[in-house]
């Protein structure tokens, strides 16, 4: 049984009504009001204050303050006029009766208020999601307006380039006709000049023809030995074909087993699709693609909103789970959200599709074991950690961060050892702290390098 609180007091005025309810020492965190027409109810358990209000008061306009020690009430009546008393004490029917309506009413009052948050909160997101949509919608078609400034921009320095080679076309054909010209010309001058030394030897004495005719006989044996010499080489391309290579490798250095085997894994999981998915009915066929869901979910991760991309992955993850960037891209989302052993899974997730080891995937299989090592080490397994930080240096032995990381690692793991040891001076003969002891030397041991 609650007990009853009596030593309340109440003033009034015309218009206004004041009471004041000693709280006797509990917590405002534990009062609980409740306030209608014609009932006011104080419940601060162990105690209960109550009152049948003889005339009705506005409960819209009324307030009550909690502080120091005390409730204090400012009621407005609906009447301006002055109360005899505070409260009904003859009629217990009616006092139920209005007790119960009270009850009624704040349970009412509290359901509308809790369907027009609902209502609410479903405009808001309405609201969000229009808002997403419209920024989506601009940005394409910003992405396609750039798309098409870039194909105008292209074709006209292709035509710009097509004039330009037409222009040193027409020119180069303009020198060769200048040149063939000029050659048909001295041949021509070359012609008339030897037909007018032939007129004029036919022309001179028998002696002056000889010595005439030894001179040009001279000079023909002089163009001959002249025409003797070799003519410069020609230049010449020569083309050398090298082998295509999807990889940046060098053959002699790759595996090409391993790297045909992870292309070919790459391509069956681009073709493996699944499209029955209720969700995919709100989504355009374009959107219908995980690269799609994954870009978005990389955007909302930029942003900082971690479950928004979270969602995006786990769309675009039902619909090809064996895209191992996916699983490496969400795990990075639950390691922000502390999700540890989620981040966990995904990391590992991906690790199991990054197979074959081969220099294409290095870098996702880096990122994937320091974001797991990272999850274990918060969790507070460093061990386990450590080993995901050493096979990251064995994929990037020269990366400065994950070595320091690596031995900041080691370094904690030293600690527990030593905590361990002191332990078992303490009390040498403790089984399970010697086991545990053992198994952190040895992996200390066997990480150092």
């Amino acid at each position: 049984m609650p007990l009853i609180v009596k030593d309340y007091t109440w003033t009034q005025t015309p218009s206004l009504l004041y009471i004041t309810v000693p709280l006797k020492g509990v917590g405002p965190g534990k009062v609980d009001i409740l306030c209608s027409e014609n009932y006011l109810k104080v419940n601060f358990p162990p105690f209960l204050f109550e009152v049948f209000l003889c005339a009705p008061i506005d409960d819209t306009k009324s307030s009550a303050k909690v502080g120091n020690g005390v409730v204090v009430f400012t009621l407005y009546k609906k009447e301006l006029e002055l109360w005899k008393s505070l409260s009904l004490t003859d009629d217990k029917e009616k006092m139920q009766r209005i007790r119960e309506q009270a009850v009624i009413k704040a349970q009412e009052k509290a359901k509308a208020e809790k369907e027009a948050k609902a209502v609410q909160k479903r405009d808001n997101e309405k609201y969000a999601l229009q808002k997403t949509m419209k920024i989506e919608e601009e940005e394409r078609k910003r992405i396609e307006d750039l798309k098409e400034q870039e194909r105008k921009r292209a074709t006209e320095e292709l035509e710009q380039w097509k004039k330009v080679q037409s222009q040193a076309a027409e020119m180069q054909m303009a020198r060769k006709e200048q040149q063939l010209q000029k050659e048909m010309q001295n041949k021509e001058n070359k012609t008339t000049n030897e037909e007018r030394q032939a007129n004029l030897s036919k022309s001179l004495p028998g002696s002056l023809q000889q010595s005439a005719t030894g001179h040009r006989g001279n000079k023909i044996q002089e163009k001959l030995k002249e025409k003797t010499l070799p003519a410069p080489r020609s230049s010449k391309c020569l083309q050398i074909q090298f082998t295509p290579r999807v990889f940046p490798t060098a053959l002699r250095e790759s595996r090409v087993a391993e790297e045909e085997e992870w292309l070919q894994k790459q391509a069956d999981a681009r073709r493996a699709m699944n499209a029955d998915i209720p969700e995919l009915k709100d989504l355009k066929e374009g959107e219908r693609n995980p690269e799609w869901l994954k870009e978005k979910g990389n955007k909302l991760f930029a942003t900082g909103n971690y479950l928004a991309a979270i969602n995006a992955y786990n769309l675009a993850i039902r619909l090809n789970n064996k895209i191992p960037a996916l699983y490496l891209n969400r795990c990075a989302c639950h390691l922000k959200l502390r999700n540890l052993h989620k981040t966990i899974e995904d990391s590992s997730k991906a690790l199991e599709l990054l197979v074959p080891p081969v220099p294409d995937n290095a870098k996702a299989r880096l990122k994937a074991h320091v974001r797991r090592g990272t999850a274990f080490c918060e969790l507070e397994l460093y061990v386990e950690g450590l080993q995901d930080y050493e096979a990251a240096l064995k994929i990037d032995p020269y990366n400065l961060d994950v070595k320091a990381d690596a031995e900041k690692i080691r370094q904690r793991i030293q600690g527990s050892l030593q905590d361990y040891e002191a332990a078992l001076k303490i009390d040498p003969y403790n089984l399970d702290v010697k086991a545990d002891a053992e198994k952190i030397r040895q992996r200390i041991q066997g990480s150092e390098p």
